[in-house]
């Protein structure tokens, strides 16, 4: 099983940028699908963003197409989630997932999750 661990949570002022990542250990993570997934407080976990393990498919919800986006350096064991344009509707904790999935979009389709990484948009 692999493990995950995400940095480059914050709190960012609305219009701002973060980059997070998701660290895999584990010689499987060249195979496995990643999923990035937010909880605001009060909410279900939604789904974010997805890319397969070669990174030559991705997917985005739509409320983050165009601002967000996902990419992985499997030779580093480390997906990425650039976020552009922060929102404060964006704020949640963060978590990444992997998965023997093709390109999940949903959380039943993870086995492995990070603990997660807060992210805080002030308007």
């Amino acid at each position: 099983q692999v493990q995950l661990a995400e940095s480059g949570g914050g709190l960012v002022q609305a219009g701002g940028s973060l980059r997070l990542s998701c660290a895999a250990s584990g010689r499987t993570f060249s195979r496995l699908a990643i999923g990035w997934f937010r909880q605001a407080p009060g909410k279900e976990r939604e789904f974010v963003a997805a890319i397969s393990w070669s990174g030559g498919s991705t997917y985005y919800t739509d409320s983050v197409k165009g601002r967000f986006t996902i990419s992985r350096d499997n030779a580093k064991n480390t997906v990425y989630l650039q976020m552009n344009i922060l929102k404060p509707e964006d704020t949640a904790v963060y978590s990444c997932a992997a998965g023997q999935t093709k390109l999940g979009l949903s959380r039943h389709e993870y086995g492995s999750w990070g603990q997660g990484t807060q992210v805080t948009v002030s308007s």
